[in-house]
């Protein structure tokens, strides 16, 4: 079922400069969220994201990720890995809160508030397809894979 989602009317800072997600040029576009760059699970899902990027540009496909951590932090992040994706910097939380990806998490014992790893594949600014609590090994390549098969469809 598709779900139409109004995305807010503004523009994000990224790694590369500002973005407008109602503005981009592609008719799909993915965007996960993740929980902090340089950690084990989140360099695992934007490195292959970022090794499948060609093949999801074959298919028209933008891929974003975010988190709340800040430009720097993220170009950082994108110097030390190599990677060839945009990230969105969201610390006050609009996109997460947008997506409602904010959940309790239990850190070693103590409970905090973080982001649930989630992604989002939208068609022409039809909210397609959406993965909640998702493991990192593997989730780049099942999302190309979902993509390939709405494609076809």
């Amino acid at each position: 079922m598709s779900l139409k989602i109004n995305l807010p009317q503004q523009n994000f800072a990224t790694t590369t400069g500002q973005v407008n997600l109602n503005e981009m040029t592609t008719d799909w576009l993915i965007i996960y969220f993740y929980p902090k760059d340089s950690t084990p699970g989140c360099t695992t899902q934007a490195v292959s994201f970022s090794c499948l990027k060609d093949q999801f540009d074959a298919l028209n496909t933008t891929i974003i990720g975010v988190s709340r951590d800040s430009v720097k932090t993220h170009q950082n992040f994108t110097a030390k890995q190599n990677l060839s994706i945009n990230l969105i910097s969201d610390p006050e939380e609009i996109l997460c809160q947008h997506f409602d990806v904010i959940k309790e998490k239990n850190m070693y014992g103590k409970k905090v508030m973080g982001i649930e790893r989630s992604t989002f594949i939208f068609h022409q600014g039809q909210l397609v397809k959406s993965y909640r609590k998702v493991k990192a090994a593997g989730h780049a390549e099942q999302v190309l894979a979902d993509l390939t098969k709405l494609q076809n469809s």
